[in-house]
């Protein structure tokens, strides 16, 4: 794809480039880019900037191995600052933080932060996890906990007690969350599906 970009608006030849987590959605970093940081950055699928300190071409974690994988780019409607959506391997900040900000990089969607929770437990050295004795004990177990909980939510939903429902409603997506998990997809995978579906 060929983007129109204004490397020339400026006088050293530079536009800001916002690096932003595409699952998160929180602003990792700023940086600047020149064409050639550009064109490596495309090149690569690695975000490359123009260190002004060091006075060339940077590629972020080319130390440190906590790389920007590229995964989407865009170009605002002056055509001289760029969004780059991309997957941080490690901690942004040099400091050690996730984000320049020393923000938490999880989402403000509490279920994408449950998600992120429940892949942390399950590799864990917690042994009193739940989670992770869920998972140890293998997908059949997960798979007839999730059976288990639709049964329970059913059977509530007949009755009056609000709370008792929504309790139950709480459990099963809950533990369809781990079966999703143990399975290899997020909940964005389903959202995607819905959405195809609602094209049609």
């Amino acid at each position: 794809m060929d983007f129109k970009i204004d490397f020339e608006k400026y006088s050293d030849g530079l536009v800001p480039a916002i690096i932003q987590d595409n699952v998160t959605g929180k602003v990792l970093m700023l940086g600047y880019m020149n064409k050639e940081a550009f064109d490596a950055t495309m090149a690569s699928s690695r975000i490359t900037f123009y260190s002004r300190s060091k006075q060339r071409l940077w590629t972020k974690g080319e130390e440190s191995g906590n790389f920007l994988e590229l995964k989407s780019m865009a170009v605002d409607c002056d055509q001289d600052a760029l969004l780059f959506k991309a997957h941080p391997v490690g901690p942004v900040c040099h400091t050690g933080a996730a984000t320049c900000w020393d923000e938490i990089n999880h989402s403000d969607d509490f279920l994408d932060y449950l998600e992120h929770v429940i892949e942390q437990r399950k590799t864990g050295s917690d042994e009193s996890s739940y989670i992770k004795k869920l998972f140890e004990r293998g997908i059949n177990k997960l798979a007839q906990k999730v059976g288990e909980e639709a049964v329970e939510l059913v059977i509530e939903a007949k009755d009056n007690d609000d709370e008792k429902f929504i309790n139950e409603a709480a459990d099963l997506l809950f533990h369809y969350l781990l079966l999703l998990n143990s399975k290899g997809f997020r909940l964005q995978s389903v959202k995607e599906i819905l959405k195809q579906r609602h094209k049609k």
